[in-house]
């Protein structure tokens, strides 16, 4: 139909990392693909840094060994964690974490911090223990429970409720400052002196004294629980409320949750190795660019283990270890390019999305987030997303010439081929099939009796109860899908113009046209309708002038589905030189108004837009704008694509923005296209991401009426993983159940290549 708008954790950290391994090596040689983009600026594929999520569950058994307070990873590749359950170690190549204070000593451990010889220190209920040569020893003479520990060049401080010590000269030696017993945050101020947070405000305490800063003209709010230096030396105060920004006297200014801080409720700080300044909050984490407003943020499951960040370290490699209310997640990066990100993408696409006979579509995790078990699962647009892929085949074989994608193409064409042959209605083609053995699918098979058929009647005049969505194919083989859609048609529109003009050869062409021809005869029979089992229309299958002119109900689909007739008849034309196709085309045109029709698609009414409608317009460019050769019709549907493309380019796509440069030869957002194919995770689970929750954005009901969105366009790390469908606006979405195939990252990463825009 239209569309409207911890398990296993730890392998799928390990299954992307291992991957990785492989990935940074060059895709296929080019083999002389046109250079469209000659005398134009283009991107040249260099390393950068490519981030991804590694989480790490301490033991599932015991929610509190979970609840990790602090986190530090040492240089042999420790990893080191205190919980509330106590002080964990892993060594690197480990699978299994070791409890590290056993007996009567076991319990809540709070901060980790490795001093400038290599021991290990350890702030727990009942003192400070330290770690060296591999053994854990208790230190004595100081009260306990400790909360706190900061390392300085004069020492080792230790701090909690009951006082401030320095370790030094191989004992405790207790400070004389004067300040609250709620210490949350502590910081060497580098000059013997220290910077500590507490619920009642900030206090510096040095030998000559301490001075206190608690009122509305020094800090946001006196709450404060995280501190670091950033790299100009500014001390950033996290707390309630935001973040306050202060030099070594005064406040000289704030990050509120407006200015990028997705909670007010700031837990932690730190400064990454790279100069960013990373905020823990009670929702995820923001990262802030050195001298910058420009700022990124990490949310939900894609990169944390819970958004309740507690702490924040970074090893040499520069990889950040988060501690969390439900264990630890690593951010870590690696050096890619944009071809080995290509090469990672497919093999995970050729792993986890091919199901028979050559159906490309998301996959089914039992298990949320778990990708130890992978299933395969219907969609009722299999057939539209295996065009997108076959687009993309024929964009890699344009680039590359490589049988492997000709050969795949081809595959993709014989499936969307026997769609329509598989139902034995001349013309009509089958959503998708799925083996006869399923004993599950989308949409199973039911019956309406009258009371439901009525109230879905009332609730849409235009439904259609279909009772029998599957059918069994003439060699008992598959189970078909009918009630096709009209963007099915459109999706494979797409796909066969592009595997038509860059990889069919003499015979495949034919082919092409002449399955094109018999699902066109099929709508000009039944008056530009898709006509199912039960001899009516589709649900959605309506192209009619009767309908699309007349009907007034069929006023929202009558700009779209005008341009999408008009195109499906001039690439039938184009492909079979058959004069009936120009001949409907043009009498559409010029006596049902349907080029005039088409005119208001970006003028309609909001109430009658989706977001998907700007890829259904996406799909009916290649034939009208590569294929008419009346010199009044070409300025229309160049005004027309300009039209599309002011509309819809502040989404920052690629398919979008390098469909537009395939015939305008430009690099119209060729910077925004590059930043989404960097910025796009790796991990392909749609993780449920709620930025409505986020006080650094608002909810809104814009651009799309129907849509809870947030008002901001945020990185394609910050929301779903999609395919083109989707609203990347939306402020909740997302299916921890579903694997993504990742076409929708290959198929304009190879269109950028095809143009020479990534070379």
């Amino acid at each position: 139909m239209k569309k409207p708008y911890r398990n296993g954790l730890q392998k799928l950290g390990l299954y992307i990392f291992i991957i990785l391994l492989g990935s940074c090596g060059s895709s296929e040689k080019e083999k002389g693909n046109k250079d469209l983009s000659a005398g134009v600026n283009a991107y040249v594929d260099k390393p950068f840094l490519q981030e991804y999520h590694e989480p790490f569950i301490i033991d599932k058994r015991i929610p509190e060994a979970n609840d990790v307070r602090a986190v530090y990873s040492d240089k042999t590749g420790t990893l080191w964690a205190a919980t509330k359950h106590g002080v964990y170690q892993k060594k690197k190549d480990a699978k299994t974490w070791q409890l590290m204070i056993q007996g009567a000593n076991q319990g809540p451990a709070y901060d980790l911090k490795m001093d400038m010889e290599g021991t290990l220190w350890l702030a727990t209920w009942n003192g400070v223990y330290t770690y060296s040569s591999q053994k854990t020893r208790k230190t004595q003479g100081l009260d306990f429970p400790i909360g706190k520990l900061a390392v300085a060049k004069e020492g080792v401080y230790a701090l909690g409720p009951d006082g401030i010590w320095l370790f030094n000269k191989g004992q405790w030696q207790k400070k004389e400052y004067h300040v609250p017993k709620s210490i949350r945050a502590v910081l060497s101020d580098g000059r013997s002196g220290l910077w500590i947070g507490t619920d009642v405000g900030l206090f510096h305490c040095a030998e000559n004294g301490t001075k206190a800063f608690q009122g509305n003209e020094d800090l946001i709010s006196a709450a404060v629980k995280g501190l670091d230096f950033d790299h100009d030396n500014i001390l950033w105060v996290g707390g309630m409320g935001g973040v306050t920004l202060r030099d070594q006297n005064q406040k000289i200014g704030e990050k509120l949750p407006k200015d990028g801080i997705p909670s007010g409720d700031v837990t932690a700080v730190r400064k990454g190795p790279d100069g960013r300044m990373w905020v823990g909050t009670n929702y995820g984490i923001s990262r802030f660019e050195p001298s910058s407003k420009d700022y990124s943020v990490l949310l939900g499951q894609r990169w944390l283990l819970s958004d309740q960040v507690r702490d924040i370290s970074f090893d040499a490699s520069g990889t950040a270890w988060i501690a969390t209310a439900k264990g630890i997640s690593a951010i870590k990066n690696r050096t890619m390019t944009l071809a080995g990100k290509a090469d990672f993408f497919y093999k995970a696409l050729m792993d986890h999305h091919v199901r028979e006979p050559w159906i490309i579509a998301r996959s089914r995790l039992p298990i949320a987030g778990d990708t130890t078990v992978i299933e395969r699962e219907d969609d009722d647009n299999d057939g539209e997303y295996t065009a997108m892929y076959l687009a993309m085949e024929s964009f890699r074989y344009a680039v590359t010439k490589s049988p492997e994608a000709k050969e795949r193409a081809k595959k993709a064409f014989e499936f969307l081929h026997y769609l329509r042959e598989v139902t034995q209605i001349d013309g009509f083609f089958a959503r998708t099939i799925i083996p006869v053995s399923w004993k599950k699918s989308h949409d199973m098979n039911r019956t309406y009796n009258a009371k439901q058929r009525a109230e879905e009647r009332i609730a849409n005049p235009r439904q259609k109860s279909v009772e029998k969505r599957w059918h069994v194919s003439k060699d008992g083989k598959w189970k078909w899908k009918g009630d096709t859609s009209s963007d099915e048609l459109c999706g494979h529109l797409f796909g066969y113009y592009w595997y038509y003009t860059l990889v069919a050869d003499e015979d495949e062409k034919e082919r092409v046209a002449h399955h094109f021809s018999k699902i066109m005869d099929h709508l000009i029979r039944n008056d530009f309708n898709l006509v199912g089992v039960d001899d009516t229309h589709t649900k959605w299958g309506v192209w009619s002038p009767d309908l699309l002119n007349r009907d007034l109900d069929w006023n929202p689909e009558k700009a779209l589905n005008s341009l999408e007739l008009l195109s499906f008849l001039k690439f039938a034309y184009h492909i079979t030189k058959d004069e009936k196709y120009q001949k409907e085309y043009l009498k559409l045109i010029h006596e049902e108004k349907y080029l005039e029709n088409a005119k208001e698609l970006y003028t309609t009414n909001p109430a009658w837009e989706t977001y998907f409608d700007t890829y259904l317009a996406l799909y009916c460019y290649p034939p009208l704008m590569s294929t008419e050769e009346d010199k009044g019709l070409q300025k229309e549907y160049r005004t027309h694509l300009d039209q599309w493309f002011h509309k819809n380019k502040g989404a920052k796509s690629p398919f979008v923005n390098f469909t537009y440069n395939l015939f305008t030869k430009g690099t119209d957002e060729l910077e925004s296209s590059i930043f989404f194919l960097k910025d796009a995770p790796l991990d392909l689970i749609d993780w449920r991401i709620d930025n409505g929750k986020r006080e650094d954005l608002q909810v809104v009901r814009e651009p799309i009426l129907e849509d809870l969105q947030v008002n901001e366009l945020r990185p394609p790390s910050e929301y779903r993983t999609i395919r083109w469908d989707r609203n990347p606006y939306h402020a909740i979405s997302g299916n921890p159940h579903q694997l993504r195939e990742p076409v929708f990252w290959l198929l304009p990463y190879w269109m950028g290549r095809y143009l020479n825009l990534i070379q």
